[in-house]
Protein backbone atom coordinates (compact mmCIF):
# COMPACT_ATOMS: atom_id res chain seq x y z
CA UNK A 1 0.00 0.00 0.00
CA UNK A 2 1.29 3.29 -0.79
CA UNK A 3 0.40 6.88 1.06
CA UNK A 4 -1.92 7.64 -1.53
CA UNK A 5 -3.76 4.68 -1.23
CA UNK A 6 -3.80 4.98 2.76
CA UNK A 7 -4.84 8.67 2.52
CA UNK A 8 -8.00 7.27 0.71
CA UNK A 9 -8.96 4.67 3.02
CA UNK A 10 -8.21 7.23 6.20
CA UNK A 11 -10.81 9.79 3.71
CA UNK A 12 -13.51 7.57 4.03
CA UNK A 13 -13.06 6.17 7.34
CA UNK A 14 -13.18 9.63 9.16
CA UNK A 15 -16.07 10.79 6.82
CA UNK A 16 -18.15 8.31 8.05
CA UNK A 17 -17.80 8.68 11.68
CA UNK A 18 -18.20 12.44 10.97
CA UNK A 19 -14.62 13.84 11.71
CA UNK A 20 -11.80 14.70 8.82
CA UNK A 21 -8.44 14.30 8.86
CA UNK A 22 -5.72 17.07 9.66
CA UNK A 23 -6.34 19.77 7.07
CA UNK A 24 -2.27 20.43 7.74
CA UNK A 25 -0.57 18.43 4.76
CA UNK A 26 2.88 18.66 6.22
CA UNK A 27 1.61 17.04 9.48
CA UNK A 28 -0.39 14.51 7.53
CA UNK A 29 1.80 13.60 5.70
CA UNK A 30 4.01 12.78 8.31
CA UNK A 31 1.50 10.74 10.58
CA UNK A 32 0.81 8.72 7.06
CA UNK A 33 4.63 8.09 6.63
CA UNK A 34 4.72 6.81 9.98
CA UNK A 35 1.86 4.30 9.94
CA UNK A 36 3.24 3.24 6.86
CA UNK A 37 6.91 2.39 8.20
CA UNK A 38 5.52 0.60 11.38
CA UNK A 39 3.49 -1.64 8.81
CA UNK A 40 6.26 -2.47 7.28
CA UNK A 41 8.33 -2.92 10.14
CA UNK A 42 5.89 -4.44 12.47
CA UNK A 43 3.48 -6.15 10.07
CA UNK A 44 0.54 -3.31 11.27
CA UNK A 45 -0.22 -0.13 11.14
CA UNK A 46 0.64 0.57 14.61
CA UNK A 47 -0.72 4.80 15.58
CA UNK A 48 3.14 6.37 15.36
CA UNK A 49 2.70 8.21 18.12
CA UNK A 50 2.18 5.54 20.17
CA UNK A 51 5.05 3.42 22.32
CA UNK A 52 4.76 -0.82 20.86
CA UNK A 53 5.41 -2.62 24.03
CA UNK A 54 5.54 -6.18 22.05
CA UNK A 55 2.58 -6.95 24.34
CA UNK A 56 0.16 -8.54 20.94
CA UNK A 57 -3.15 -7.55 23.27
CA UNK A 58 -2.00 -4.26 24.46
CA UNK A 59 -0.84 -3.47 20.86
CA UNK A 60 -3.54 -4.45 19.47
CA UNK A 61 -5.52 -1.40 20.83
CA UNK A 62 -2.98 1.02 19.09
CA UNK A 63 -3.47 -0.54 15.52
CA UNK A 64 -4.57 3.10 13.55
CA UNK A 65 -7.33 4.27 13.91
CA UNK A 66 -6.57 3.38 18.01
CA UNK A 67 -9.44 2.30 20.30
CA UNK A 68 -8.10 5.83 21.95
CA UNK A 69 -9.30 8.11 18.49
CA UNK A 70 -12.74 8.54 19.65
CA UNK A 71 -12.65 9.57 22.88
CA UNK A 72 -9.62 11.73 22.14
CA UNK A 73 -11.21 14.01 19.44
CA UNK A 74 -14.51 14.49 21.93
CA UNK A 75 -12.02 15.66 24.72
CA UNK A 76 -9.44 17.62 22.24
CA UNK A 77 -10.54 18.00 19.25
CA UNK A 78 -7.87 15.62 17.42
CA UNK A 79 -6.92 12.84 18.07
CA UNK A 80 -3.80 12.13 20.03
CA UNK A 81 -1.38 12.19 16.97
CA UNK A 82 -2.88 14.89 15.27
CA UNK A 83 -4.42 12.44 11.94
CA UNK A 84 -8.37 12.88 12.78
CA UNK A 85 -9.51 16.45 13.66
CA UNK A 86 -13.18 17.34 14.44
CA UNK A 87 -15.31 19.05 11.99
CA UNK A 88 -15.57 23.16 12.25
Amino acid sequence: MNAEQLRAILERYAKSQGFQLNPDEKILDLIIQGLLQNEQKFGLRYCPCRAITGDPEQDKKIICPCVYHKDELKQMGHCHCGLFVAKK
